[in-house]
């Protein structure tokens, strides 16, 4: 597994965003696939989860409603489609790859290359 999140850069509040997670092994269908992020000089935090079949979804309360994890099997893709943005958003934005869709990041098998995304005031 090789993942690569993309799609990040700057947006003003109130905007839109979606994030990529691709598996340059194309094995991405077989693994929960979790969001986190990490703001400067915060820890890294989760935001969302999707289990392996998207059936299982959990988001963080600041993200609810705000933010949606999707898959599509056909393309091996994962998405993180992020709404109504605020500057507290603001963070470098990692996948992971893992086998249940939980929130603690220690038990994701596989990281990768965060992106950036910046929400400006």
């Amino acid at each position: 597994v090789q993942l690569q999140a993309s799609g990040g850069g700057l947006v003003q509040a109130g905007g839109s965003m979606r994030l990529s997670c691709a598996d340059s092994a194309r094995s991405l269908n077989r693994y929960a696939i979790g969001w986190f992020r990490q703001a400067p000089g915060k820890e890294r935090e989760f935001v969302a989860v999707s289990s392996w079949n998207g059936i299982a979804r959990y988001y963080a309360d600041s993200v609810k409603g705000r933010f949606t994890v999707s898959r599509d099997t056909f393309k091996n893709m994962a998405y993180l489609d992020m709404n109504i943005l605020k500057p507290e958003d603001t963070a470098v934005y990692f996948c992971a790859a893992g086998t249940n869709p939980t929130r603690n990041q220690y038990e994701y098998d596989y990281w990768g290359q965060g992106t950036q995304v910046t929400v400006s005031s």
